[in-house]
């Protein structure tokens, strides 16, 4: 039998370290952070115990890359989808809702991912967050942003905000509320992205920039 080739090998890596993100997004959500362990994320992942340590450093490495999968993978889906658009204000409306949402979705893994940056280890610089990165960049851009090195760093700051006051425990703001914020800041209108139901909150729309 022929030996694989370089392509193949790094097909079969990629593949490995999308299950280990995948298996740690399920893992985490459904029992929490200091319950699951590496060799319970490989074991889901089908994979070897020191495969894990391989391509992470540690757990919340591991974790910091999973979330951000998972928040690419949303927020790529959220502009996507059909109908799709290239309208600007659109697709921001849209990135807030995806990120919002996720937030309102999975409570626990978004509150555990928060914590982490917070802590010592501080922001990963991964693959998987370059990439959300170049989603939240690409669509300030398209947004219109005459300055978008600024303009997207800023943005982030503000969604990472938003979760965390929807995920504040004992004080959590409401997602509704946080949305008409982000949306009058970027003079959004309030039926753009995936409107919940019921309205703008106090019955009026954001006003326009």
């Amino acid at each position: 039998m022929s030996p694989r080739s370089a392509s193949v090998n790094e097909e079969l890596r990629r593949r490995s370290r999308e299950r280990l993100l995948q298996s740690t997004v399920e893992l985490v959500a459904e029992y929490g952070y200091e319950a699951t362990t590496l060799g319970d994320i490989a074991d889901r992942a089908g994979a070897a115990r020191g495969l894990v340590s391989y391509y992470f450093p540690g757990k919340r490495q591991l974790l910091q890359s999973a979330v951000h999968r998972l928040m690419h993978l949303t927020l790529h889906e959220a502009l996507e989808r059909e109908p799709r658009s290239e309208c600007g204000r659109e697709r921001l409306a849209r990135a807030v809702d995806a990120v919002l949402g996720l937030a309102r979705d999975e409570p626990l893994l978004m509150r555990t991912h928060m914590a982490g940056i917070l802590t010592a280890e501080g922001f990963v610089q991964c693959p998987e967050q370059q990439r959300l990165a170049e989603l939240l960049r690409d669509t300030v851009v398209r947004y219109g942003s005459a300055d978008p090195d600024a303009d997207y760093p800023l943005l982030r700051a503000l969604l990472m905000g938003a979760v965390v006051a929807i995920l504040l425990p004992g004080a959590p703001m409401p997602a509704r509320r946080l949305r008409a914020e982000l949306f009058q800041r970027y003079g959004l209108d309030w039926e753009l992205g995936v409107p919940p139901d019921g309205g703008p909150p106090g019955g009026t729309f954001p006003s326009q920039a």
